[in-house]
């Protein structure tokens, strides 16, 4: 077996995926969505995320370069990085394994068995899941995936803004929901490159990356948010730190209230049915402390979500949810 690919997250690694990734993901939908604003449906991806693109890019550079091991790939993950993973592994006939508490709902255990994934139950906390996931891929050698901390996923990340600029031309804004900053990392690194603004919006009580950008260093942080089920991670990687750090690329904080409230908008005014992750973007739009653009494309970033509470009365639900990378 030949050594890993290299790993750095610049714009040459995102033309490097764009290449690689090449007719095994679907191309990005732009949809006007009104004055000056347009959505990204990146919903409609592969395992209804956009953690396709970095999971392929991902097992593709390590297939290419002959640094897959016969024990495939692990990672511990039971929500959209995982189904993502052993959607990829599946497309290049690699072996994945996948750790998750022995809570996990049913139905992820069996959507990630559908699509041939080795799913193993362990503990009841993420924390734990990973524990073994990290034990079992040093004892039989697996290649371990990460949810967003990797220059690959985040290259793979990336290629969505190389499409949306394609298909808007005269971008000047894009706007991406954050959680541990993988998609944020590569869109950024791409957007750099093109002179592209990026907003970068977040949860009130979810928020790693406004966190680091106020401590000048990656922090942990205390999650407690609708959206915490895909945006839910304690700390940003360290590449989507240095990427806010340029000057094209603003913070916005985003309350529950109008996570809730746009989500809900999506559904009533285009029929879109999103995760509140996604909804998180789309929010940015009603609380940006200033006008964002004259082209503006909001990426509307993952649907894997349970449409029935949009028939709920208007309103958050009690306590925040566990992180599911």
């Amino acid at each position: 077996m030949h050594a890993a690919p290299a790993q750095q997250l610049d714009h040459e690694a995102v033309r490097s995926a764009a290449d690689r990734i090449a007719g095994g993901i679907r191309p990005v939908t732009v949809a006007a969505a009104g004055p000056g604003v347009w959505y990204a449906l990146e919903y409609l991806q592969h395992t209804g995320s956009f953690k396709a693109r970095g999971a392929r890019n991902f097992l593709a550079a390590h297939h290419e370069a002959g640094a897959l091991p016969a024990a495939g790939v692990t990672i511990a993950s039971g929500g959209n990085a995982g189904l993502a993973c052993a959607w990829a592994a599946r497309a290049l006939s690699v072996p994945a394994t996948v750790f998750l508490p022995a809570n996990a709902p049913r139905v992820k255990v069996e959507r990630l068995r559908g699509y041939g994934a080795e799913v193993r139950l362990v503990g009841d906390r993420y924390a734990q899941a990973l524990a073994a996931c990290e034990e079992f891929a040093a004892e039989s050698g697996a290649l371990s995936s990460h949810a967003y901390d990797h220059p690959l996923i985040a290259a793979g990340a990336g290629t969505l803004l190389e499409e949306i600029r394609a298909a808007l031309p005269g971008l000047d804004t894009v706007v991406v929901a954050v959680g541990g900053g993988g998609l944020f990392a590569g869109v950024a690194t791409a957007a750099r490159e093109h002179g592209v603004r990026v907003v970068a919006a977040e949860p009130e009580n979810c928020r790693a990356l406004n966190a680091a950008l106020a401590a000048g260093r990656v922090v942990d942080v205390t999650v407690e948010s609708v959206a915490a089920d895909s945006l839910g991670a304690t700390r940003v990687s360290a590449d989507a730190l240095a990427a806010a750090r340029e000057e094209n690329v603003t913070s916005v904080l985003v309350p529950d209230t109008e996570i809730t409230a746009t989500r809900r908008a999506l559904w009533e005014e285009h029929r879109i049915v999103v995760e509140a992750g996604a909804a998180t973007a789309a929010a940015a739009l009603r609380t940006a402390p200033e006008p964002l653009g004259d082209r503006v494309a909001v990426v509307l970033c993952g649907a894997n979500t349970d449409p029935r509470d949009l028939m709920e009365p208007v309103g958050i639900r009690a306590g925040g949810r566990s992180h599911a990378p």
